[in-house]
């Protein structure tokens, strides 16, 4: 009798849970969210947001002398520009905007006011720092010679006195002074162009006579080579895409370089007869659709055979330099990171990175793990081999910088697993490490060797930081522990004067709104130089999103991103989860500053979904080298354990997760990823959504491919 009153019990039991699971079941499904919310997706579309946010980033124009910078900054009030005077400390309006819209007004006879005036190309002119100049089209179209309407809008061209306020016109355009093909020697003497596949050259006077009118019947070129042809031909290479079929047409040649000096200039040729024709059709085109044919590399295909020659501007004879080590390699010639010279105020051409006697060049293997800095003399026939990395993945790069005269040299490596500064001399012998430590440099921003510092971007040097985010340092040429100029916990997007001494921060979080200050060397902000207005976007009931961290599927590896909610969420209720991914390996998705970019995420959220993005083992390159090349050989779900398990920790940490109803959504690598993994999980991934994915990499491009996956050197018996 105890038996069967304990059984009964069991069984009640039993009953009860059944009929409280039922019930949490039943709970639940009433708590799910299945309607979309269309209305509110679409108050955040891109052309929403673009109507409500505006400046979120200062990008400088620098006067020539001084350190003194003009910018523009957008709000709901409309455009406002300042020049910002960092000794100063401090930022004024250049016009006043109501009185400059009345001048405008009257002198074109087309109706503005002061928070609608289209300025465009605005500029300090090169002559003169005192003068600003700008355009604004009228409604009023052009007339030719016979008073003929053209169709083309008429453009004023202002000037405007900054100390004087005085507004001046002119309706002419005005020519450049040198035409866009031609690649013009720093001493703007001499222009170099190629046509007909080979080389060509006009003085300046010609050149400004072409600038005027390119079909000018007086215009005296001079041949330079003769042996070039349309699969070899000099200063570019004719393939990616290259259609062009006017082979009588000037153009600029890429891939030249001038001595500072002006007396010599280098240049690549490329002999494209190893690749294959690629097809298009080109159905736009009238009336008829036509085939387009053009030099394509696929992944695992012969590369072109470049040769360098490096040509006297004296008398234009030249003589090839040798510059094979490896087997189908590729060459960079390295520019001079300066825009003008002392003695030519507007800089045409590419000059190269160097002096007088020489310049450097980079070499790379075709797997693209060895790669040398190389360096040119004007009178050698060969190249010398300065500072060689060497990777059993691949080895990236940046630009090198030249010290002291071009005796010595900063140089980029990650040799040690992560991205850090060394200082050369110009024999290649190392002096010192600038940087050392388990962080990721990302590029020089400035140079004083004056006072003997280096300004420098990185992150993943703050501790407890989120490492993606981005901060200025200064370290001594002499070595020692960096130190950070800017904000605490923001990700800074810096643009620093060229000696260094300034450095303008455009901060932001995804969970920020961005603004934009003025910070000095020593790392004393001078004054701030805007803040973007969200009033209308708070208005509208914007919510920022919010920042996780979580770990990898190995249980060890940090791993960070973001979650979009809807805007209306109501956190009693059960959503479903889409993961929009990117995964790399040269950027991820997991957003780490704020962008108009993200109505992506954010719009895709207010469907009703909680949406979320989240880097991987092999996404970015701005962690370690290890971080960044795990997925090398294997493109096709070195991600996906990554972002299943950064799901799976999400959905137990937060009840209003449904982890029955996952989706995942991305364009290119992130539609390849999308794809690949209704196929790695079915079973966990319950819909994708897959734009332009790269589904084939064997048919893909071969700098993607080969980069981030590998190639391997087949040698056929026999």
């Amino acid at each position: 009798m105890a038996k069967t009153l304990t059984n009964r019990k069991l069984v009640c039991a039993a009953a009860l849970t059944l009929l409280a699971v039922s019930g949490m079941a039943q709970s639940r499904q009433e708590r799910m969210v299945r309607t979309p919310n269309y209305e509110l997706a679409e108050r955040f579309s891109a052309k929403r947001i673009g109507q409500m946010v505006f400046s979120t980033s200062v990008r400088p124009v620098w006067f020539r002398n001084g350190d003194k910078f003009l910018y523009a900054w957008k709000t709901s009030d409309g455009t406002q520009y300042y020049i910002a005077d960092p000794k100063a400390g401090k930022t004024e309006p250049v016009f006043d905007m109501d009185k400059l819209a009345m001048q405008i007004t009257e002198i074109m006879r087309d109706p503005f006011d002061a928070k609608h005036l289209p300025i465009s190309n605005i500029s300090i002119d090169p002559e003169n720092d005192g003068i600003l100049k700008f355009d604004i089209k009228s409604t009023k179209e052009k007339t030719d010679t016979t008073g003929k309407a053209t169709g083309e809008k008429l453009t004023y061209h202002f000037r405007y006195e900054i100390a004087g306020k005085k507004l001046t016109y002119d309706t002419a355009d005005k020519k450049e002074k040198y035409p866009d093909w031609a690649n013009v020697s720093p001493d703007g003497l001499t222009g170099v162009y190629m046509k007909n596949s080979n080389l060509f050259y006009m003085d300046t006077l010609n050149l400004r006579k072409a600038a005027e009118d390119p079909k000018d019947s007086t215009l005296v070129e001079h041949r330079i080579t003769s042996d070039g042809y349309k699969d070899f031909c000099y200063g570019i290479n004719n393939y990616s895409g290259n259609t062009e079929t006017d082979t009588t047409k000037r153009v600029f040649p890429s891939e030249l370089v001038w001595s500072p000096d002006s007396r010599h200039i280098a240049v690549m040729r490329w002999d494209m007869a190893p690749l294959k024709d690629f097809w298009v059709i080109n159905s736009l085109t009238q009336p008829r659709p036509t085939l387009e044919t053009y030099k394509y590399q696929m992944p695992g295909e012969p590369g072109p055979k470049g040769h360098l020659y490096v040509f006297s501007t004296s008398d234009w004879t030249s003589r090839q330099v040798k510059i094979n080590a490896f087997k189908d390699q590729d060459l960079i010639m390295q520019p001079d990171v300066r825009t003008t010279d002392d003695q030519f105020d507007e800089f045409y051409g590419s000059r190269w990175l160097g002096d007088d006697n020489g310049f450097y060049l980079t070499r790379m293997s075709r797997d693209l793990k060895r790669m040398d800095i190389c360096y040119v003399g004007v009178d050698s026939d060969s190249t010398r081999t300065v500072i060689s990395e060497r990777m059993n993945t691949y080895v990236e790069s940046r630009q090198t910088r030249l010290l002291d005269g071009g005796r010595k040299m900063i140089h980029w490596s990650e040799r040690n697993g992560w991205a850090n500064l060394y200082l050369y001399n110009a024999d290649g012998t190392l002096i010192r490490n600038l940087t050392e430590g388990a962080y990721h440099v990302d590029d020089v921003l400035a140079v004083n060797e004056k006072e003997g510092y280096v300004l420098f971007r990185a992150c993943g040097k703050e501790k407890g930081e989120n490492p993606y985010q981005m901060h200025v340092y200064r370290v001594s040429l002499q070595g020692g522990e960096p130190k950070m100029l800017d904000i605490p916990d923001m990700n800074i997007d810096a643009i620093a004067s060229d000696d260094g001494k300034y450095f303008i921060a455009n901060y932001s979080r995804v969970d920020y709104k961005p603004a934009s200050a003025l910070f000095d060397a020593a790392g004393k902000k001078v004054c701030d130089l805007g803040e973007a207005d969200f009033s209308l976007l708070f208005a509208v009931g914007y919510k920022f999103p919010e920042r996780f961290k979580l770990k990898a599927a190995d249980g060890i590896t940090d791993l960070y991103g973001a979650i979009y909610k809807p805007f209306d969420f109501d956190s009693t209720k059960v959503y479903p989860i889409c993961d929009y991914v990117y995964p790399g390996p040269q950027v991820e998705a997991n957003n780490i500053s704020w962008s108009r970019g993200f109505t992506r995420t954010d719009r895709l959220a207010q469907l009703g979904f909680i949406v979320i993005t989240v880097g991987n083992r092999g996404g970015h390159p701005d962690r370690s080298k290890w971080y960044h090349n795990y997925g090398y050989g294997n493109l096709r779900d070195y991600g996906l354990e990554d972002q299943k398990y950064a799901i799976q920790q999400l959905g137990a940490r937060y009840s209003w997760i449904d982890l029955n109803r996952v989706g995942i959504h991305g364009h290119s690598g992130g539609g390849f990823m999308s794809t690949a993994a209704m196929l790695k999980y079915p079973d966990f991934f319950k819909a994708a959504v897959s734009c332009a994915g790269n589904h084939d990499n064997s048919i893909y491009n071969r700098w993607w491919s080969e980069q981030h996956h590998g190639i391997t050197e087949k040698v056929e018996a026999g």
